[in-house]
């Protein structure tokens, strides 16, 4: 990376200061206190029609303080890592908890939950990148789709590049840092004919710059997604099967998870309240977490308060096997944390798998889902409802393109009619899957 940054020394700086905070906190009368505390580096660029559109340079860094005075908290974070910023800091947040309601549930997660396994995950690959080479490589992108017969025109193309270091301490004696780093490239390019103008993009994402797809190669498969969409027409309007590509079947899980997640289950929030043990998916599906997945996006050996992560199954065998909790929201449902504060971490599948192409020949007639838009999706009831783009399937074979349609049902009954799984996993992000094939949907089109 072009700017100068010393991982292993802002690791140590923020430990400092995290320590610094605690004491501070405990000399001026706190009964509990956490400080987390973050520094990240990036740059970015993004490049059009051949021309350098934009170059950014960023740092970003913060801390953030919440104490404990009996069952009252208050917190105040600052972007200055001074000594007299978390003096500030300690002070606003005393004095917010001094003033705050009494909350039973507040507090630091158990002593004996905190992490003692803290192995180096291996999620920290800088990249000594300089500005003119990120845009040569966004540029060598572009060029590569804007070359394929049929491209008329270019979105453009992005690099960005970043590593950070993130610190987390608490009044339990835990002190846990974590160095990370994340880059990724993606293209969007336009086609057109006499039907109208259609655009589509490709993108790859890795922590080790290493792992990351050649450019000349995304900004290619960006131009054969955008040429395939041209001719597009809306499909008939019925039930039919729908089959949901790999990068929006990980949104399916992720409505799941925001289902299964304490925060919304203890205020009533969750379509799947009081679901434990329950049935919600075929037997032969299961899903869990694997947070300490050597190399992977969201790997950490702590959550968020310091409790050590585990690998935790939340459908087991189709049924709902565990929620995903945090100390506070396990206090209001009466549990225990299961590791969760800042969310799931590493999302893997343990199911069966089969392909695409046996997925589609399942289907016989139906669509295959690859563009959602709007937000038609309500979390208390499970209800969704999204606009869609993709193709239309006959015989199990793709027809033809099709768009300006709507995708309806209840998240409940789709999931307890997923048919298969594809093995075109998706490991670009923390939720890997593959396609998904429901049943059936309400499908709104001419």
């Amino acid at each position: 990376m072009a700017q100068a940054f010393d991982a292993s020394a802002q690791q140590a700086l923020l430990t400092a200061r995290a320590e610094e905070a605690l004491a501070l906190a405990k000399r001026m009368g706190a009964d509990a206190a956490e400080v987390g505390a973050s520094v990240d580096l990036g740059i970015g660029v993004s490049v059009r029609l051949g021309e350098v559109e934009t170059v950014e340079l960023s740092r970003d860094q913060g801390i953030a303080v919440t104490l404990y005075v009996g069952q009252r908290k208050g917190s105040a974070s600052s972007t200055d890592a001074s000594s007299a910023s978390i003096q500030a800091a300690v002070e606003k947040a005393l004095a917010i908890a001094r003033y705050t309601g009494e909350d039973p549930a507040a507090g630091l997660a158990d002593a004996s939950l905190m992490a003692s396994e803290l192995p180096d995950l291996k999620v920290h690959y800088p990249w000594s990148l300089t500005t003119d080479e990120a845009i040569e490589l966004a540029l060598s992108c572009e060029q590569a789709g804007r070359d394929v017969e049929g491209i008329s025109q270019s979105d453009g193309a992005s690099l960005s590049s970043g590593e950070g270091v993130r610190v987390y301490a608490n009044s339990h004696g835990f002190l846990g840092t974590q160095k990370g780093s994340s880059h990724s490239l993606s293209c969007m390019l336009i086609a057109q004919d006499a039907s109208g103008m259609q655009r589509d993009y490709d993108y790859t994402s890795a922590r080790d710059p290493k792992a990351l797809r050649d450019p000349a190669e995304v900004g290619r498969e960006a131009a054969v997604r955008t040429l395939r969409r041209l001719g597009a027409k809306r499909p008939p309007t019925g039930t039919f099967p729908v089959l949901f590509d790999p990068s929006l079947a990980s949104g399916l899980i992720g409505h799941l998870l925001g289902g299964l997640a304490g925060g919304a289950l203890y205020r009533q929030a969750s379509f799947l309240c009081d679901r434990l043990g329950t049935p919600l998916f075929p037997d032969w599906f299961s899903l869990e977490e694997r947070p300490m997945e050597v190399g992977a996006t969201a790997s950490s050996p702590f959550d968020g308060e310091g409790v050590q992560t585990r690998n935790n199954r939340f459908i087991d065998q189709g049924r709902i096997a565990s929620y995903m909790l945090s100390s506070y929201s396990a206090r209001r449902l009466g549990m225990q944390t299961t590791g969760n504060a800042g969310g799931a971490r590493n999302v893997r599948l343990a199911t069966p798998l089969q392909s695409r192409e046996s997925l589609l020949q399942e289907m016989g007639r139906g669509i295959w889902v690859t563009e959602l838009m709007g937000q038609g999706v309500n979390g208390v009831t499970g209800d969704y409802s999204r606009g869609a783009a993709g193709f239309w399937v006959e015989n199990g074979k793709v027809q033809y393109p099709v768009e300006e349609f709507t995708i309806a049902g209840n998240l409940e009954r789709m999931f307890a009619g997923l048919v298969g799984i594809g093995d075109d996993t998706d490991t670009r992000g923390s939720v890997h899957t593959g396609s998904w094939l429901i049943d059936a949907m309400t499908v709104a089109g001419d």
